[in-house]
């Protein structure tokens, strides 16, 4: 197996940051599209028409007949023929965090569509697998009778056996991921399918409730699973990330109280984890906490929150090696874990530090480690050159996405693209018979698994391209879901982030003075009896194309003692994108999920450009 592991808010304009453009050693657009098609070949069921992977054809259209289910759908998780249910929903997961955080950015290269149907590919199997409320099925077929066998999956004849949890046999752990994969699409789909955004809402609800009552390890249920997709860090994790999701994707305090009130009992504030991958959910939990802190969610939870984000500075410093405990590298600078699949650690690393980036660079943060003080950008370059790595800027100058580059693994540990295409030779290939023929073959592939990580390099950067070489050569779902976002981002910038604001940040009492740097913070214009006050800051700044840019965080409170509606910003001298207000007539309104601003309180918008501050003053509002 390739695993074993201990809208847009708002609009916004293209902004000039560091890594915003395309590297000019790598295409991530391309590396971006190959890594979304991947997924295609991972399809089990009835193929689509637009499907573009032609080398593959229907398999498993008889999955859960033998329960009394439909099972048919969903993806192999690897480079064998059964369907695990929890990589399956942390690799839906990851790729609909992905989508929610950098849709925008995979819009303009064209991959939204594609990004949004491989999520559903996976939610449809989900929905399908749990059709009562304390009943889900997390497997189909089995590793063992599997493993035996070397065949394409239109030729199975393996047992396709279905496994399942219920109240009496529990799984929290993967009832959990499950309810986060579902949450997390649910947002995914919000505007452009709002039924089924809200269909999903209501199975992970019923999961979560589920996850929660009936409380135990998914593998001592489905006993199959263990020596694959053994689940060593236990459930406790899951049900905070499931919470998280199922508050980033309601708003429903429910969830947040949940995620607060248990941060100590289930390990949340307490676990400083230094991995994060379909086994282990504490740093994705604790970021995501993080980013309610930063978006002013918080509110009497600020100090269970702060220690999540504390667990949330303790992975990027030790990704960075500037914390206590630091992660592995290779020579060539590699994350290194383990020598089985090491590369999804790789690339849900990544991620995790290319969002972290985002969320504080857009709240004018930076991370605190043993070592010192790191900024936003250094978290964003470091997942770069993580990504970079992978895509062929190592010591063996070879790409681990296989079709990417110029030299890239061609014996890929997979059964599917090992062996000739169905619809080339439709003659059967029987369950040994794939291991004498294909299996030992000394030659590339007859079919190109475009898009695939591969477990990658060891602990010293070596790599044998050998299809027995199964922790090195076979690719996973999971390896590739978090890179959707990463290379999206990279290949994007930051233009349209969905991240953190607009929030509604408490009044500051005193204005912070931060370092001035020239241009000055300053006020801008407001009439003497003009009940709001306007404090903008230059929070940071730097040099892009021979020009100098500033990010000016700019805070608008209402000091009044009413609460104001109908409010109208106008603003001139900007030359730059603003992001946190709508465009309104000849001036700019709130966003219109924040209809008035009580008395005290304060709104927070940004906008970047190579000049002094801009001219800012509230023209029009209502006190009621």
């Amino acid at each position: 197996m390739g695993g074993r592991s201990s809208v847009v808010l708002l609009h916004l304009l293209l902004v000039l940051v560091p890594f915003a453009a395309v590297d000019a050693g790598h295409d991530y657009g391309k590396a971006l599209s190959k890594s979304i098609l991947f997924f295609e070949a991972q399809r089990s069921g009835y193929l689509p028409r637009n499907q573009r992977v032609s080398w593959r054809a229907n398999s498993g259209l008889m999955d859960g007949k033998t329960s009394g289910v439909d099972l048919v759908g969903g993806y192999y998780d690897a480079g064998d023929n059964v369907k695990f249910g929890l990589p399956m929903a942390f690799t839906i997961t990851m790729m609909s965090w992905s989508i929610s955080e950098y849709g925008k950015q995979m819009a303009g290269s064209g991959e939204l569509g594609h990004a949004m149907e491989a999520v559903k590919w996976g939610t449809d199997y989900l929905i399908k697998a749990h059709p009562e409320p304390n009943v889900l099925y997390g497997e189909v077929g089995d590793g063992n009778t599997d493993h035996y066998c070397w065949q394409r999956p239109e030729d199975m004849t393996t047992s396709r056996q279905a496994y399942w949890i219920d109240s009496s046999h529990p799984g929290s752990d993967l009832a959990g991921e499950t309810v986060a994969a579902m949450a997390s699409a649910s947002i995914v789909f919000r505007h452009s399918d709002p039924a089924y955004s809200s269909l999903l809402i209501s199975h992970a609800k019923q999961l979560f409730e589920f996850a929660d009552k009936y409380r135990g390890k998914y593998d001592s249920s489905i006993r199959v699973a263990q020596k694959y997709y053994q689940s060593f860090s236990g459930y406790a994790d899951e049900l905070l990330w499931a919470a998280a999701w199922l508050y980033q994707a309601t708003n429903d305090n429910y969830y947040l109280d949940y995620l607060s009130n248990n941060g100590d009992a289930l390990g949340g504030t307490g676990w400083a984890m230094t991995e994060f991958g379909w086994d282990v959910k504490y740093a994705g939990a604790q970021v995501l906490a993080s980013k309610f802190l930063l978006q002013g969610k918080a509110g009497h939870h600020s100090s269970v929150l702060e220690r999540y984000q504390q667990k949330a500075d303790y992975f990027m410093c030790s990704c960075l090696g500037k914390g206590t405990r630091n992660v592995q590298r290779t020579p060539g600078g590699l994350l290194f874990r383990q020598r089985w699949n090491n590369l999804q650690f790789v690339t849900s690393a990544s991620f995790l530090l290319t969002v972290y980036s985002d969320y504080l660079a857009s709240s004018g943060r930076n991370v605190q480690c043993a070592s010192g003080t790191v900024t936003p950008s250094e978290l964003l370059s470091f997942a770069k050159s993580q990504v970079d790595y992978i895509l062929g800027d190592n010591p063996r100058a070879t790409s681990y996405m296989v079709g990417y580059g110029s030299t890239y693994p061609q014996q890929v540990h997979h059964r599917a693209s090992s062996i000739v295409s169905f619809k080339v030779n439709p003659s059967f290939v029987s369950c040994r018979g794939g291991y004498q023929t294909w299996f030992g073959r000394k030659a590339s592939d007859p079919n190109l698994l475009d898009g695939a990580i591969v477990g990658g390099p060891d602990a010293y950067d070596n790599f044998a391209d050998e299809r027995d070489n199964y922790e090195q050569t076979e690719p996973a779902t999971y390896n590739n879901a978090p890179l959707l976002g990463v290379l999206a981002r990279l290949s994007g910038g930051n233009g349209g982030l969905n991240q953190l604001l607009p929030v509604v940040v408490p009044a500051p009492e005193v204005p912070v003075k931060k370092e001035k740097p020239n241009p000055l913070p300053s006020s801008a214009p407001v009439s003497k009896a003009s009940p709001f006050t306007v404090v903008q800051t230059v929070t940071t700044s730097w040099d892009a194309k021979g020009k100098t840019y500033y990010r000016y965080s700019t805070i608008v409170t209402n000091k009044s003692s009413k609460t104001a509606k109908n409010i109208n910003v106008s603003i001139s001298k900007l030359y730059g994108p603003i992001w946190g207000l709508s465009k309104a007539g000849n001036g700019y309104s709130f966003p219109s999920w924040l209809s008035s601003l009580p008395a005290g309180k304060s709104f927070e918008f940004i906008y970047i450009h190579s000049a002094s501050p801009a001219d800012i003053w509230v023209s029009e509002y209502t006190l009621v």
